[in-house]
């Protein structure tokens, strides 16, 4: 692993994976096809290679920190380091993954955590207990406007993980059952923006779980990604203070977007979106807080 230059708790950190090994060799969720994916290997590997680039640099253009995870081969998803672990106040809870592919990933994860914790950019790391699944910030999104996690369960986590979250991190946990199978983790249904909205995708959810939403967020402050958007993973972005780093947006959605204050930089991800995956996926933030949105004023002055 490469390890960047000491953080600033106003600098953005992530956790990225280069795509050395990425591609679609088992499908775990409906958008993976390894027979697509075969008839046209070479070139999609070096379509992910590219775009993969472009987003490692947009990140540290808007002054971001990025530590890499070394690819492994066979473990074509590594990439995803958002299934990684769920960080917040540089505590760590490693993730355990409910598919077989997955599981070898975990401990190429914890050593990756560990080697952070050695050079101080984590104070600790925390396994699951066993025989209860949890895929990291894939389905722990952190609110920071609330000061709290949206937790998906259903589709790859269990839902017996919302109090060791709670406990762990003294934290708030609304955990909400994914309704779609093509919305499998939370990140791929909802994304809190710094400002207090919250990007989302109403059909990923239950009647329960819009309740839910609807109870914790205002009217004016929810913003429904519709199916164009929602099929292109539009609400797995990644929130750099005031820009918006996205897989895909619609005319439309720009518009709301670009009234409310943010700014809009899209980055293609196409070869992962054959695996379901997009731009938050491919992201694991290091540096969040909670307590209040000091960390995310301060990313807004950064960028």
């Amino acid at each position: 692993m490469t390890t960047a230059t000491t953080n600033s708790p106003a600098k953005p950190h992530f956790l990225m994976c280069r795509p050395e090994h990425f591609s679609v060799i088992y499908s775990i969720n409906p958008w993976m096809n390894p027979g697509g994916w075969a008839r046209e290997q070479a070139s999609l590997a070096a379509s992910s290679h590219r775009q993969w680039a472009r987003l490692h640099r947009t990140l540290l253009d808007l002054g971001a920190d990025v530590d890499l995870v070394p690819p492994v081969d066979g473990l074509p998803d590594l990439v995803f380091t958002a299934n990684a672990a769920v960080v917040l106040d540089r505590k760590v809870l490693l993730a355990r993954f409910r598919h077989p592919e997955r599981q070898a990933e975990e401990a190429h994860f914890e050593a990756a955590f560990r080697r952070l914790q050695a050079h101080g950019a984590v104070d600790s790391v925390t396994r699951m207990p066993d025989g209860i699944t949890l895929e990291g910030a894939g389905d722990c999104v952190f609110d920071q406007a609330r000061g709290l996690f949206w937790m998906g369960h259903g589709p790859r986590t269990d839902q017996r993980a919302r109090p060791i979250v709670a406990d762990l991190f003294a934290t708030d946990v609304v955990a909400l059952e994914l309704a779609d199978p093509r919305f499998y983790h939370m990140d791929t249904a909802l994304c809190p923006l710094t400002g207090g909205e919250l990007l989302y995708i109403p059909g990923a959810f239950t009647d329960i779980g819009r309740a839910a939403i609807a109870a914790r967020v205002a009217p004016e402050q929810r913003i429904a990604v519709d199916e164009k958007d929602a099929v292109r993973l539009a609400a797995n972005t990644v929130c750099v203070g005031d820009v918006l780093v996205m897989p895909a947006c619609s005319p439309r959605l720009r518009a709301i977007l670009t009234e409310r204050g943010y700014r809009v930089e899209v980055n293609p991800l196409p070869a992962f979106l054959r695996s379901g995956g997009a731009a938050f996926c491919l992201t694991l933030r290091l540096d969040r807080r909670s307590g209040s949105v000091g960390a995310e004023q301060d990313d807004a002055a950064v960028a």
